[in-house]
């Protein structure tokens, strides 16, 4: 099965015969389904376990949001049930997430944030400095987890490390993560040892599926963030994607994201302007894929790339 529901997800307490799918065997965790959670919670959230902490599985992203266009869109997903808010030094747009935090009345505390650093900023006190900067653009005192945005030739990862390492002693970031990392790059960042790397973010989608890197991830302890997890638009008129979603009565997006939270250790952080788009991207807990749905995705694979600038490393 491809479902991955941790162990640690809390399961309420009934008494017997208060469910009719429920029988007194069922009442222990071993005999605990999927199907019993989405009857239990309805809409809810899945999430990832990374050290005995629960990471909201499917969170917001902000790239190109734009002011207040941005900060409304942030309010509207928190209001929608998004908890994991993912912005960056390089989208010039924290001020406005911090804006829409606000407007949406959340204790900061129920909220998984996100930011980058990006590649000027990787020297170990160019990187402290750009830290504060973002937390003080953000207005939060912490950043739950903060990534190295792109990898760089000329600093190296043991310094940018280092950095991180001492913004997490002074409490500044609670977690450390990479972004668009290749194996290799990744196992050099492993082997540090200076500070555990919680994920790695890559562009990921069914015409990408990265599955070697997903599978080097998770075998490492390391959390896959998919970025650009939807794909374009022409993603959508597959035929096969257009089946499937034709098969649950949703959209090509929906079954793409629910085809992401069926995928071991895979978070997804799909963007978007529309808030009717917002909405129907989080509405993906009432339903699964069946495995041979999961197959069918996963046999899109075209190693197809979106995201591919001229700073990129050696895919």
């Amino acid at each position: 099965m491809y479902i991955n529901i941790p162990g640690k997800v809390p399961v309420p307490t009934f008494r017997q015969g208060a469910c009719p799918h429920l029988s007194a065997r069922c009442l222990s965790p071993p005999f605990i389904t999927f199907h019993h959670l989405l009857l239990w919670y309805g809409e809810s959230m899945i999430h990832r376990v990374y050290k005995d902490e629960n990471v909201p599985a499917l969170g917001f992203g902000t790239y190109q949001l734009e002011g207040e266009s941005c900060a409304s869109r942030v309010a509207y997903a928190i209001e929608c049930g998004y908890r994991h808010i993912d912005t960056a030094e390089a989208y010039e747009n924290e001020k406005n997430v911090a804006e829409g935090i606000r407007a949406s009345g959340m204790d900061r505390k129920e909220l998984f944030l996100v930011s980058k650093v990006w590649m000027d900023n990787l020297e170990h006190d160019a990187l402290i400095k750009a830290c504060e900067q973002s937390l003080k653009r953000l207005d939060t005192d912490y950043l739950d987890l903060y990534l190295i945005h792109w990898p760089s030739e000329s600093v190296p990862i043991a310094e940018s490390l280092g950095a991180m390492a001492k913004l997490r002693e002074r409490g500044l970031i609670r977690h450390a993560g990479v972004s668009n990392f290749t194996r290799s790059l990744l196992e050099e960042a492993l082997a540090t040892g200076i500070i555990p790397i919680m994920t790695n973010q890559y562009e990921s989608h069914p015409y990408l599926s990265q599955t070697d890197l997903t599978g080097f991830c998770r075998e490492r302890g390391v959390l896959a963030t998919a970025y650009r997890p939807i794909g374009k638009a022409r993603i959508f008129d597959d035929p096969d994607i257009r089946a499937i979603a034709e098969t649950h009565n949703k959209t090509p997006a929906q079954v793409i994201l629910r085809w992401h939270m069926q995928r071991e250790g895979v978070l997804a952080i799909p963007r978007s302007s529309s808030e009717t788009h917002i909405r129907e991207n989080f509405d993906i807990f009432d339903f699964t894929l069946r495995d041979e749905d999961m197959d069918r995705m996963y046999g899109l694979n075209r190693n197809k790339r979106q995201v591919d600038p001229s700073f990129a490393p050696d895919w």
